[in-house]
């Protein structure tokens, strides 16, 4: 008799030991616990491989350098405990979703405050753990606000990066849920929208897809940079939510509304594709992507595809 395959679960590691991810601690000296000073990438695992692990550690890198941090660990170091942490999760064919984690660490037991060390004093260690959970990738609509307490800064530093400092993020999603939505859009200090939460935004328009610059202080999200290239998404700025054309844009565009022909599960426009409104937002991360269903209590119309053109930037 067959016995059922054994379910999923989350496994962690750190300092050589696996654990379940409760069952492990780092030291109450490390300035990522203290002061959030640190990076992290979420990578999708399917079928037990992750998914654009080399753009991911591309980011984490870059990410580093920019905030003059140790570089964190490799390929060749993340490769084995990565395929270990997907077998002892007892993943198989499902999904789960890989956190890699990189602190600036410690300066010893006496060390606290903000600085850094000065230069010919001992370097901080920094350290490094990681995390999978079993997730499924998530396509459902949602509806979604226009944060008015939180902000994107489009000067910051930390806004290039994936950074462990999640707390506006965290409030703009308690705002959204307290007025009865899913989610919200921030705006950046530039005034134009900037991205939701935890999510990079596609906002459909004259039957293409458009993203808002980096300079507007939106995350270089791993997924937002895979349409760019593929040429399935152009970078324009997006105006704030307004009545009667839920996510205006400057420069040339389609108004709300607007019929447009295109493959719904890349973007493009092949003979005879079926006409669509344009107007739809797409929230679009490592992990699903999203239709919004209404903003700010206005109806959008609804991407009938999204997995099919998530699935898409994982091509070639």
């Amino acid at each position: 008799m067959s016995h059922p395959a054994p379910a999923p679960r989350p496994i962690a590691w750190f300092g050589g030991r696996w654990a379940g991810p409760d069952e492990l601690a780092i030291p109450l000296s490390d300035r990522g616990l203290l002061l959030a000073d640190g990076l992290f990438e979420t990578v999708l695992v399917e079928a037990g491989q992750p998914r654009l692990l080399a753009e991911h550690l591309e980011r984490w890198h870059h990410a580093a350098a920019l905030l003059a941090m140790a570089p964190p660990p490799g390929p060749a170091v993340l490769e084995p405990l990565i395929h270990e942490a997907v077998a002892r999760a007892q993943v198989g064919a499902s999904s789960a979703a890989l956190r890699l984690n990189w602190s600036r660490g410690s300066g010893g037991p006496n060390a606290r405050g903000l600085d850094l060390p000065e230069p010919g004093a001992a370097p901080l260690e920094p350290r490094f753990w990681l995390q999978l959970t079993p997730t499924q990738a998530t396509f459902q609509p949602l509806t979604a606000i226009t944060s008015r307490l939180e902000r994107r800064n489009a000067d910051s530093l930390l806004s290039r990066c994936k950074g462990f400092a999640y707390g506006p993020a965290i409030q703009a999603r308690h705002e959204a849920r307290r007025a009865g939505a899913d989610d919200a859009l921030l705006l950046s200090t530039t005034g134009e929208l900037c991205c939701a939460s935890a999510a990079n935004l596609l906002v459909r328009r004259a039957g293409r897809w458009l993203t808002p610059p980096l300079s507007s202080g939106c995350l270089p999200g791993v997924m937002r940079r895979r349409a760019l290239e593929l040429g399935l998404a152009t970078e324009a700025r997006i105006e704030p939510a307004s009545l009667g054309d839920p996510c205006g844009l400057s420069g040339p565009a389609g108004g709300a509304g607007q019929a447009s022909t295109m493959d719904v599960s890349s973007g493009t426009t092949p003979p005879g594709a079926t006409a669509l409104p344009d107007g739809a937002v797409l929230l679009l991360n490592s992990l699903g992507c999203r239709p919004l269903a209404a903003l700010d209590g206005h109806p959008l119309p609804l991407w009938p595809d999204p997995e099919g053109l998530w699935r898409s930037l994982f091509a070639a």
